[in-house]
């Protein structure tokens, strides 16, 4: 079986496991020699070899212990503290469960053989002849069950002759008393049934009385015997009856022993047992008498079998009615059962999707805390504990969000503004495909000379046209080679500001030009550039430029570019390097010939004889042809006519210029183009989906179009009392409105972001609307 592979370790969760800053572990892995198992920087460093996981857990196991000692430490402490609070607020049930368990519902059973006695075998039984010696105990049960008083001379008399047999079985077997309690009810019966044969005129006295009556007398005279039984007994036995009698008097216990002892003088008692099953008729005396059957019986009639046995019985009445009736029921009955499970279904994909956070990327950080119902502090928190700063206005990469949403326990899904899901583009098959051009993106940090290298190559001057000499567009160009070959380049922004649009560019490109001055240094952008092409799995060509200059040091480049994970040729990486000067021309060519090589390692190919499929590089309103896009075409043919939705948008191509303001009638895959006949400028990134039939492209066009103006009405946040509070505390708060209008989409998110960066405490920007 193969081995696991090693899953990469973020820097940032090992220095929290360790107790070590990030800066320690990053030195000692490279004093260690684990300097290429280092990826990333900032907040996505990260670990990619097993091994030098084990050097830093081997070398920084102490720091780990004693990490682990303190949080053990501490979550006994607050243990401790809970345990407290709640021993604190716990003393209040304490007198609950003394007066519940009382002796009150054992003397039950006693009773009732009472009312058993006369009833069901006075006449039957011929066995006057065994009980005739005792006729006088008998008045007992049938005096005590009316009056009290009564029975106190009548029991002094027959009491001593059943207590003798009783005192000696307490004294020489107390655990077979014990074991002979339930059995008492059942020798209670003989021992009254003697003498009902020969008191007659008691037996017509307690049938007149109502069964409530005679169980309520007869639990009053269960209590009253102890008293005299213990009073006759005292002067026969001194010292053993006494404190027999005394254990016995508050117990269930007293009557049961006499019973007992009569039992063992006949054993012709068992018989009696079929009364039981005449006086089952009669719930009440047959449910305390028998507690054994009762138990037995339990378990074998629980009411659950109840319920079943009706159901069945209900579900064949209805199967034994006409065939149409039952068939209709049948339907309705499937019809109940399954929206029963289509409601469960639902439910539990509620319960996941709860925990899946559908984002996109670029989110501000106040936004993602508002999806996640977390205050924003916590989030700025724990990213400053993972060594990034932010703001609340600040925008996150998709890494930063994947961290912070795995921090707080979520999963993380970009989408776009609106699910792509509704348009279906099927997949071409492998007999259809053609070589198509490479798109080649250049990026790198501003000024270092990326538009420059563009203009020597398309023989152009763009950076004229350009603000300040700063790109704020990214400009799509297609470049004929000597050899006929066609290429497709990519200009991004190298400004801060420019942070989505450079993650735009990567994801739709096949090779980057990383742009690096030889007169400059690796700077942020620099890393940037290189995050955003290993997120995307695009191959990297580095051009070092501005060799003409005096003071360059192109091996201090390389130096930087190696320790950010890019390894050149010339240091025994993979990754090709020319060096370039793109005011001289030297080195373009070689340039050109290590893209290709690229390009063509890559076997780029693409269907052209299909609908088209585009996404939109950028946007803008100009004058005398309305909005207009910058689309690149990744499958199919464009052509003018064809029927589209980009965005919330959908319309027909009126007009596609090429990048010299040239009409053109068709693209193929590869080619940039600039259409005409949008109603709205749809946003950079957006997929451009050519259609068949027109009112499809409006049906969806009007479902995102409505999907957008709900996400609007959402982002609209309302003042809070908190936040007026804060306000008036400061005094002097003031808002500062505003509103940006731009050339193109992109610059105007990346200027809008910008301006948010400027709040403050006391003035707070806000942007009433881009666009």
């Amino acid at each position: 079986m193969a081995e696991k592979k090693f899953k990469k370790v973020r820097l940032f969760k090992v220095s929290r496991e360790l107790n070590i800053s990030v800066e320690g572990l990053v030195e000692h892995l490279e004093a260690q020699g684990f300097a290429d198992a280092l990826t990333g920087s900032g907040i996505n460093a990260a670990i990619t070899s097993e091994d030098a996981y084990e050097e830093l857990v081997a070398e920084f196991a102490e720091d780990k212990e004693i990490a682990a000692r303190i949080r053990k430490k501490r979550a006994a402490r607050i243990a401790e503290e809970e345990a407290a609070e709640a021993v604190a607020a716990a003393p209040e049930p304490e007198p609950e469960p003394e007066p519940e368990p009382e002796p009150v519902v054992e003397p039950e059973p006693e009773p009732e053989p009472v009312a058993e006695e006369p009833e069901p075998e006075p006449e039957p039984e011929p066995e006057p002849e065994p009980v005739a010696a005792e006729p006088e105990p008998e008045p007992e049960p049938v005096a005590k069950a009316e009056p009290e008083p009564e029975p106190e001379p009548v029991a002094a008399e027959p009491e001593p002759v059943a207590e003798e047999p009783a005192a000696e079985a307490v004294a020489e077997e107390p655990a077979a008393a014990e074991a002979e309690e339930a059995e008492a009810p059942a020798a209670e019966v003989p021992a009254a049934e003697t003498p009902a044969e020969e008191a007659t005129p008691a037996e017509a006295v307690a049938e007149s009385a109502p069964d409530a009556e005679a169980t309520a007398g007869a639990t009053e005279a269960e209590a009253d015997p102890a008293a005299p039984a213990t009073d006759a007994a005292a002067p026969t036995e001194e010292s053993l009856m006494a404190a027999d009698r005394y254990k016995l008097s508050g117990t269930k216990i007293l009557g049961k022993i006499d019973l007992a002892s009569v039992q063992e003088s006949t054993a012709k008692r068992k018989k009696r047992k079929r009364i039981d099953k005449g006086a089952s008729s009669s719930p009440k005396e047959s449910r305390p008498g028998s507690k054994k059957k009762g138990k037995a019986k339990g378990p074998r009639q629980p009411s659950v079998d109840q319920a079943d046995v009706e159901k069945t019985l209900q579900e064949t009445l209805r199967e034994l009615e006409q065939g149409a009736s039952r068939v209709r029921q049948r339907r309705r009955r499937q019809r109940r059962d399954q929206r029963a499970a289509d409601r469960e279904r639902d439910i539990a994909r509620r319960r996941e999707e709860e925990g899946v956070l559908r984002v996109t990327e670029f989110v501000s950080t106040g936004e993602l805390a508002n999806l996640m119902d977390v205050a924003v502090t916590d989030v700025i928190s724990k990213l400053f504990a993972s060594g990034m700063m932010v703001s609340i206005n600040q925008r996150l990469d998709a890494d930063t969000i994947t961290i912070v949403a795995d921090e707080f326990g979520y999963q993380v899904e970009f989408v776009t503004e609106f699910d792509d899901q509704e348009i279906e583009i099927a997949d071409d098959d492998p007999e259809d495909l053609q070589p198509r051009a490479a798109v080649v993106t250049v990026m790198g940090h501003v000024d270092h000379g990326k538009t420059s290298l563009l203009d020597h190559i398309r023989s152009a001057n763009v950076v004229a046209g350009e603000a300040g000499g700063i790109t704020q567009h990214i400009g799509a160009y297609n470049v004929e080679l000597e050899d006929g070959r066609n290429m497709t380049f990519l200009d991004t922004p190298g400004h801060e500001a420019f942070t989505a649009m450079r993650a735009r560019g990567a994801q739709v490109t096949d090779v980057v030009i990383l742009v690096v001055a030889a007169d400059d240094a690796v700077m942020p952008q620099t890393i940037e550039a290189i995050n955003h092409a290993r997120a995307a799995d695009v191959p990297i060509v580095v051009a070092i430029n501005k060799i003409d200059k005096p003071n360059t040091n192109v091996d201090r480049v390389r130096q930087q570019l190696a320790e950010n994970s890019v390894l050149v040729e010339e240091y025994g990486g993979n990754v090709q390097s020319s060096l370039v000067s793109a005011k001289t021309g030297e080195g373009i060519d070689d340039l050109l010939e290590k893209v290709l090589l690229q390009a063509e390692l890559l076997d780029l190919k693409a269907n052209p004889d299909r609908n088209a499929v585009a996404i939109v590089i950028e946007s803008r309103l100009e004058k005398g042809r309305g909005n207009v896009a910058t689309v690149l075409v990744q499958k199919g043919t464009l052509k003018i006519g064809d029927v589209f939705v980009a965005g919330p948008y959908s319309g027909r191509v009126r007009a596609m210029y090429d990048e010299r303001d040239r009409r053109v009638e068709e693209v193929g895959p590869s080619h940039p183009v600039l259409v005409s006949g949008l109603p709205g400028a749809p946003d950079v990134g957006d997929s451009f989906v050519v259609f068949e039939d027109e009112r499809d492209a409006r049906e969806i066009a009007a479902k995102r179009e409505q999907i957008q103006r709900e996400q609007a009405i959402r982002q609209r946040k309302h003042i809070t009392l908190d936040e007026i509070g804060r306000r008036l505390a400061l005094g002097d708060f003031q808002e500062l409105n505003l509103i940006v209008k731009g050339d193109v989409g992109g610059a105007v998110e990346a200027v809008a972001d910008s301006l948010l960066k400027l709040s403050t405490e006391e003035v707070a920007v806000n942007i009433v609307h881009k666009g």
